[in-house]
Formats: C-alpha cells, structure tokens, sequence
C-alpha cells in the first residue's frame, strides 16, 4: 500500500484547494476531506503520511454571539488526534489563526512566545485545539502549528464577514458599499495564497518538523489603507459605511514570521500591492 499520501482535512476551502493543486501537480497522491464526512479518516490515514488539518465551519463573525457553535470545531480535531494516536508515523500540520491567538498584543510584530489572549470565539475555539495538538505532540508525535495570518488571492470565495481583500474586491466588481466596523485603524497582517501553499510544502519537506510557526507577511496595513489599495488597483472610489466598534475585533496584530524563516528558508515573495493587483484580476476573469 503506498503511504505517501497527503490528507487534507477541509481541503475544498480556499487554502485547501491551492494546496491541493500543487500537490497534484507535483504527482503527490492528494486524498480531500470534508467536515462532514469525517468518517473516512479511519480507511484514508493507513495510506498517509501526513495529515493537513485545514477544516474549520466557523468565522470569529460567526461565533461571535454563540460560543457554542466553536464545538463543532473542536470536536472534529479531537477525533482527527484520536485516529493519529494510532499512527505514530504521520505528520500532522494544524492550521491555527494567528491573526486571533493573539489578541490585542502588547508588541509588535508579535512572536510565537508571546501570550496566547485571543478576544473573539473563534480564536479561543483556535487556542483550545492547539494545546490538544500540544498534547499529541508532547506524547511524542511529530505536531507543526502553523498560526497564518490573514489569506487572500485568486480562489478565494465570498464569505460574509470574512476575508477583507476579497470582499472589498467583491463590492469594487458590484460598485456596492463597503461597511467598516470602528475607525478603519485596526492593523492586519496579509498573505498571498501562493506564498502560504509555498511555506506549507516547505513543512511537508520536514516530516519530523514539531514546530510551531507564524505565518504572515511581516507588514501591517489598516483597514483604510487596504481600501486605499483596492482603490488604486480598481481605479474606483469605494463608497464606505463606517459601523459602530466590535469587542471582539483585534486592534493591531502583525506577525513575525523570523522563526519560519530561518528554520524553512522561506520568504513571502508577493508584495500587498502586487497581490491585490493579481487578485483583481482573477476576479474579472472568474
């Protein structure tokens, strides 16, 4: 039996999909699993070597009012480390959040040592399913925590209340009002979904790798000069509605990503400009 395969857990997401993509090309067999069929995790892992736990059904919008609604999350992770307990040989890659493990850090850009504070549900939902990972890891399984910041390009999907890049692109392309909850100050560190795909096969060259990463761009824009940006790139004035401050909303949060760098010899080579750029265009053609 060939145990070379990659499982990707919610590999039909955005991340997951550009993943598979490369994967596929490199002649890597590629098994996709979604949330809701869960069950072919125990016939699909004997013929892996590595599982990428992508798979998430909540947005900190989402889950902002019902906590609740983080245990749909947490219970598919825990029955992901309970099939992996009895594979020592595979090598799980969990994909946390780290634009809301952090919350409001107390420096910038913020390294893995600092405090894990996050402010909204979903990020709490992600914070708990890392010390599981912990655990696994601490039990003598290889374990990589990847902590991305916020993902945006080509394939990207509308969802409400999700992916700022992408929605502020959607409303140029329909010429609708963009609503920005507070000032428009609150910081984000972006990644362009080439340059995350690119991070991640580094980690799956490291089948023993127990790290845990940020994985960001380095460089934080607020939400009015990513408007500013998509502006420029459009060649439009967005019409803009500014709503009343979220609690669960992250001031500042950017990432360094110097301990991914110098254990993966990776560097993000998609500046924001350019990659907005490209993601406009993708989006005129789609």
């Amino acid at each position: 039996m060939n145990k070379d395969g990659i499982l990707l857990l919610g590999g039909a997401g955005f991340i997951g999909n550009a993943l598979a993509t490369r994967l596929k090309q490199a002649s890597v067999p590629v098994h996709i699993v979604g949330r809701h069929n869960v069950g072919q995790l125990e016939q699909l892992m004997p013929q892996c070597s590595m599982v990428i736990h992508l798979a998430s059904e909540t947005t900190p919008g989402s889950s902002a009012r019902q906590a609740g609604l983080e245990l749909g999350n947490l219970t598919l992770t825990l029955r992901l480390l309970d099939e992996l307990r009895a594979q020592p040989q595979i090598h799980l890659i969990y994909f946390s959040s780290g634009g809301t493990v952090y919350g409001n850090p107390e420096h910038l850009p913020v390294t893995e040592s600092s405090p894990i504070a996050p402010l909204s549900n979903y990020g709490a939902g992600k914070a708990a399913q890392e010390s599981f990972c912990q655990a696994l890891r601490a039990q003598g399984h290889a374990v990589t925590i990847l902590r991305p910041s916020n993902a945006y390009g080509p394939g990207q999907t509308m969802k409400n209340g999700f992916g700022l890049v992408r929605t502020m692109l959607e409303h140029a392309r329909l010429g609708t009002a963009v609503e920005i909850w507070g000032d428009g100050e609150n910081v984000r560190d972006f990644i362009y979904i080439d340059d995350i795909v690119e991070a991640t096969l580094r980690v799956i060259a490291q089948p023993q790798d127990c790290g845990t990463y940020n994985l960001g761009s380095g460089a934080g824009y607020s939400v009015n000069q990513v408007r500013g940006m998509v502006e420029q790139v459009c060649g439009q004035t967005l019409p803009t509605t500014y709503r009343s401050a979220r609690g669960l909303d992250v001031r500042s949060v950017v990432l360094d990503n110097t301990r991914f760098i110098e254990c993966m010899g990776w560097q993000p080579t998609v500046g924001f400009a350019d990659g907005v750029a490209r993601t406009w265009e993708w989006l005129q053609r789609a």
